[in-house]
């Protein structure tokens, strides 16, 4: 079955609504198989490895099913780990952010029973817990199954694998004969077939079949890190690789539209593409990353069918994608024409186990690299610096800086103290406020002698032109209107050089200053290039 928009399913507005918040644009294939059948009723055996979106693909239905007025018991979700229940929840709890009256509640070992025992008395509707701490609450009747229509076991297999087969079974055989019975696992063994025709009737089988895929020649690499990581991780890689583009993928709207954002405060050439964009506005924004304007576009996978780009270095998977077969299309955007190509991939905790079905799907292997320190962007700068010598060495004509070395050497400084001297300048140039920028970029952006370029996060979108931003400068500074020089405008973002002199001032002048209402942020743009 095909993958379709959330927004075509039959599924109520409140779902729907939080789905958008969450940034979700298009089902998962175990979601477009196994919500359908879910919502009519039927038992269902969905084979899905660990982060498809199957947490989705049972709890929608359960928040469909659930009637927010009786505050009853009315599903419960088995999962082998205090983690996966308490992750389980949280999802489910976001996809009922706009059903008042939904209750979720986590039950795990660990916590102190109490705490739950106060929460069920108050009741909840939805459980989510471990074998071991369900038994328990059962033994103490405060968890009363008499009322529940819907039982999920999320990763049955591994389940199995723990020696939780019989805690599952008592569980399974203390709830109403009329319900519906639900099982989510990587692998189907017999025992877990065999399991499913005691508990469940005429079960629809599920089994997401991917295509062959052929993989592109590809060098692949993974970093570890906290989430919290991500962004700066993928500015130092930038800094360091300096590709002239990349595509940088992320798994939903919400977070491409703050990590452009993000990007962009940083002084990256940087823009987003989504299923939220106009047509017209994806068309703008491929022909600014095709021409060089911007050299990072953001993306969700939705968006991203129609890049055909020859140019693409790197792939970043900044989130790490939810189906295999979407990360052999991310990375097959790069090494295009012959070229070679640079695919990286962010893990964060149990994104671990999506990246071995990847490579075990994909038959290739990706390797686990070091995470860069900033010592090995400064290297990588220094050596970007000593190309960038040699260039002017080879070709330009150095005569009349020739002299003032001369005098120099007169005054018996050595050639080697000099030229240390003068590298010196131009890194401590490369710093903010006697620190190392986290990004390590050069104020060097570009602008005519003299000029300095400046960030300013409004462009087209907030309906913004060169007279506004004029306008805004001459009149929260002493800066005559001739002396502003160029203006590049963007959707999301704009640039504007001053001179010198007037930087500080304007920055200042301009902090917190509001164009057409809307607050907005100035900074020095910062380029790599």
């Amino acid at each position: 079955m095909e993958k379709v928009k959330f927004e075509s399913m039959e599924l109520s507005q409140e779902i729907k609504k939080a789905i958008s918040d969450m940034g979700f644009e298009e089902t998962s294939p175990i979601q477009s198989q196994a919500i359908p059948y879910i919502l009519e009723g039927v038992d269902v055996i969905g084979q899905a490895q660990t982060g498809t979106g199957k947490t989705a693909a049972f709890g929608i239905p359960i928040l469909e099913m659930c009637d927010e007025d009786d505050r009853q018991l009315q599903a419960i979700v088995l999962c082998p780990t205090r983690e996966l229940s308490i992750q389980v929840a949280e999802e489910i709890s976001r996809l009922a952010k706009y059903k008042r009256g939904i209750y979720v509640l986590p039950v795990y070992g660990g916590q102190p029973i109490e705490r739950q025992i106060k929460a069920l008395k108050k009741g909840v509707q939805i459980v989510v817990g471990t074998p071991g701490r369900v038994i328990d609450h059962l033994r103490r009747h405060t968890l009363k199954p008499k009322s529940i229509k819907m039982v999920v076991l999320d990763e049955a297999d591994e389940m199995f694998d723990m020696g939780f087969r019989d805690d599952i079974e008592h569980i399974v055989d203390q709830m109403p004969e009329e319900r519906q019975t639900i099982f989510f696992s990587a692998t189907m063994p017999k025992e877990i077939m065999n399991f499913a025709e005691k508990f469940q009737r005429d079960p629809k089988i599920i089994k997401v079949v991917h295509k062959e895929l052929t993989v592109p020649k590809v060098e692949q690499f993974y970093f570890d890190m906290r989430n919290n990581m991500k962004t700066e991780i993928l500015c130092r890689l930038i800094d360091i690789y300096n590709p002239k583009l990349s595509l940088v993928f992320c798994n939903t709207k919400k977070k491409v539209d703050e990590l452009v954002m993000q990007l962009q405060g940083r002084g990256y050439f940087a823009d987003g593409l989504h299923g939220d964009l106009k047509q017209t506005q994806r068309d703008k924004v491929m022909a600014t990353f095709r021409s060089g304007n911007i050299d990072i576009l953001v993306a969700t996978d939705v968006a991203a069918r129609g890049i055909d780009v020859d140019d693409v270095d790197v792939v970043f998977n900044y989130d790490v994608p939810q189906d295999e077969e979407y990360y052999v299309h991310r990375i097959g955007r790069t090494a295009r024409a012959g070229r070679k190509g640079t695919a990286f991939s962010f893990v964060v905790g149990r994104d671990i186990h999506k990246l071995k079905d990847i490579q075990k799907y994909t038959k290739t292997k990706i390797t686990r690299l070091e995470l860069p320190t900033l010592d090995d962007v400064e290297e990588s700068k220094i050596g970007l610096l000593y190309d960038s010598i040699r260039h002017e060495l080879d070709n330009e004509d150095l005569s009349k800086y020739v002299s003032i070395v001369d005098s120099l050497l007169e005054e018996d400084y050595s050639s080697i103290d000099v030229a240390a001297a003068i590298l010196k300048m131009h890194m401590d140039m490369n710093k903010k406020d006697g620190h190392e920028d986290l990004n390590l970029g050069s104020y060097n952006n570009g602008g005519k002698a003299g000029m300095v370029r400046l960030f300013i996060n409004s462009g087209k979108r907030d309906k913004i032109s060169p007279r506004h931003i004029v306008g805004a400068i001459t009149g929260q500074t002493s800066l005559p209107r001739k002396s502003v020089g160029n203006i590049d405008i963007y959707d999301k973002f704009s640039f504007v050089e001053v001179p010198e002199e007037y930087v500080q001032e304007t920055l200042e002048g301009l902090k917190n200053h509001r164009i057409k209402g809307r607050k907005i942020n100035v900074e020095i743009a910062k380029s790599r290039k």
